[in-house]
Order: C-alpha cells, then structure tokens, then sequence
C-alpha cells in the first residue's frame, strides 16, 4: 500500500487489503468535510454530488451524523448545517494547537517590522490549510485568514512542504497532483523539482503564485521530527521585489523556522 498522508482516505483497493479500515465510518467524516466555509448549507443531493456516494447512502448518513449531533437538519429548507458536536471538536484541535500559540508572537514581529505577510499552515489532501496568518496592522495587503486553502502544488508554502516530507508520502502526492494537473503536468513537475532542489540548497523555495504576489516557502517540523508544517512569507511583488525576498526576507525565515522548531523541542 502507498505511503499516504494522514487525512487522506484510502480507496477501494485499499480497503479490500485493509481489515481495519471502517468503511461507513470513512463516508460519514467525509459528508462532513464536504461543507466549506462558504456554503452554510447542503442537501443531500449536493453531498452526494460531491462526494460521489449514492445518494440513499448519502440519506442514511446525514439521518445518523444529525442524531449525534455532528449535523443540523433546517426542515424548512430541507438542508444541513454543521452542528454543534464538530464545532466542539473543530474549537479542541485549535485550541490544542501549542505550535500556533508559540509561532505567532515572532510571526506577528517580523510581519510588522518587515511590512509583510507571515503564514503558517499544515497539509490537508492537496492543500495547505493556514493555521496562523499575521501581517502589519492596517495593511492593505491581501492576507489568507486562518482556515483559508491555498493549493500545494503551485505555492512556495506547499512545495516547501513537498521538500520537506519523505519521498513515500512525496511521490504519493505526486501522482495524485498528476491526476489533477492533466496538460499542466509537465510544467508543473518541473517547477516542483526547481523547489524541491531550492529547498534542499538554501532552505527555502520561491514562486509567483499570482502574477503580482510573490511568496517564499520554509518546511517545518512537527512533534518527533517529521516535516508537517510549512511558513511562508511575502506580499504584492511591487513591494518586496524577488530580490529582497531571496537575498534578505527567506534567509532570515528559514532562521525563524529553525529557532521556533528548537524551542517547541521538534528539532
């Protein structure tokens, strides 16, 4: 079986060789993450849309996550909301998050003392989810609240997280960004390996996500060593120019990274 990263559901083959693997159980969590921070509410017909579950399935569980009360059933529009029993969980892994408490005082300095923006995120499938997002106060500049997505394979931060991860886990996201990519594939593989090599040389890789953002990426590890985290910093192009984002602001965030990984013990 693959190496795959935690959160990522195995599939068919996978659980035909997987005896512990809980298949209903897997298509409950899944309901549940369907729902985006846009959406508010879905019927059922929506969730089976987008999870490709057959729709009788789709019924069964939303009757069953709405009993426990991980989802709220609106009769009126004959839809569901998240309810209050993922709420619970969402605010327990937040607030367990010793890593976004410590990182964000020195993200906060050096956002404002370099009138930039800092995040810090961790993968979930192939994006990279912010956890903490700090930028100069009253800034007009762009910034990703936490909670917000951004995808791995075309962003400094993700592709710092590529560099980072083992080549199991790397390859096997790989291929899934392969499968997503289609006539980009090439383009895109290529300029993974600049970073991946960027990373391994100086520490850090940089894109242009956006035509006029430019961003710098550092891997960071998380508890007993394993490269799960990743830190960005940038800002509009006209503002910091690739120059001083190579030659003063990534250096100095790779020092960051390094330092608060000694101080959270995971170096």
């Amino acid at each position: 079986m693959d190496r795959k990263p935690a959160g990522w559901l195995p599939d068919a083959s996978d659980e035909a060789t997987d005896r512990l693997f809980v298949s209903a159980l897997a298509r409950g969590l899944e309901i549940l993450r369907t729902f985006r921070p846009s959406d508010g509410v879905l019927g059922n017909l929506e969730i089976a849309r987008r999870t490709g579950l057959p729709s009788a399935t789709v019924s069964r569980l939303t009757y069953t996550l709405t009993k426990l009360g991980y989802l709220e059933h609106l009769p009126r529009l004959g839809k569901y909301q998240l309810g209050p029993a993922v709420l619970a969980l969402g605010y327990a892994a937040y607030s367990d998050l010793d890593i976004r408490r410590r990182a964000r005082p020195v993200m906060d300095e050096f956002a404002k003392r370099e009138k930039v923006n800092v995040g810090l995120a961790t993968p979930d499938r192939l994006d990279m989810l912010y956890i903490e997002s700090c930028r100069e106060t009253g800034s007009m500049m762009h910034r990703l609240e936490a909670g917000s997505r951004i995808p791995m394979a075309t962003t400094a931060m993700g592709r710092a997280y590529l560099a980072g991860i083992g080549a199991a886990e790397r390859d096997f996201l790989m291929r899934r960004i392969e499968e997503t990519a289609a006539a980009d594939w090439r383009r895109l593989a290529k300029e993974i390996e600049n970073a991946l090599a960027s990373v391994a040389k100086r520490g850090f890789c940089v894109t242009n996500w956006q035509p006029d953002i430019i961003a710098a990426g550092v891997p960071m590890r998380g508890p007993n060593g394993p490269f799960r985290y990743a830190m960005n910093v940038g800002g509009p192009t006209f503002l910091i120019g690739r120059d001083r984002l190579e030659t003063d602001l990534a250096p100095r965030l790779v020092s960051l990274v390094r330092n608060l990984e000694r101080e959270l013990g995971f170096a």
